[in-house]
């Protein structure tokens, strides 16, 4: 099963800010798309960071007062981990559990074109176990 599969199911809205929005910018775009992630992109719309609310809660910890005012830049993660539409699920399971990571944006030639969450992940191969299990009781009862 491939990224893909995922894509079509859940769509391939990505919700994204500039790297020059604040972290109260972010905090409210997480709350009103209610979202776990968002891709942070630069002023040419290319993938600049990723942007967790784990980023958030770890930084409000070192100065909680000063941090929703902060540029998300300061905060992001900047080395993100992607996939592509080809990527194997089972690919995407391994490297989220490798570099502890909830969410993976999906891009193509530098492009952003989805993102998948552990989540999603969870839900397809539970779904594939399903219909296995389905196809193995036709089996037999057949």
């Amino acid at each position: 099963m491939l990224v893909e599969t995922i894509l079509n199911t859940k769509g391939v809205v990505v919700h994204t800010l500039p790297d020059s929005a604040t972290l109260a910018d972010a905090v409210a775009a997480l709350n009103a798309h209610n979202v776990g992630a968002l891709v942070i992109t630069d002023q040419d719309g290319a993938i600049a960071g990723i942007l967790s609310e784990r980023d958030i809660v770890r930084r409000l910890g070192r100065d909680a007062a000063a941090t929703l005012s902060l540029a998300i830049a300061e905060c992001m993660t900047r080395s993100v981990v992607t996939a592509s539409r080809d990527t194997p699920v089972s690919e995407v399971m391994e490297r989220m559990t490798r570099f502890r990571i909830r969410h993976m944006p999906v891009a193509e030639d530098g492009q952003l074109v989805g993102i998948v969450s552990i989540g999603d992940v969870v839900k397809c191969q539970i779904e594939a176990a399903q219909r296995e299990a389905e196809a193995l009781r036709e089996y037999i009862a057949g």
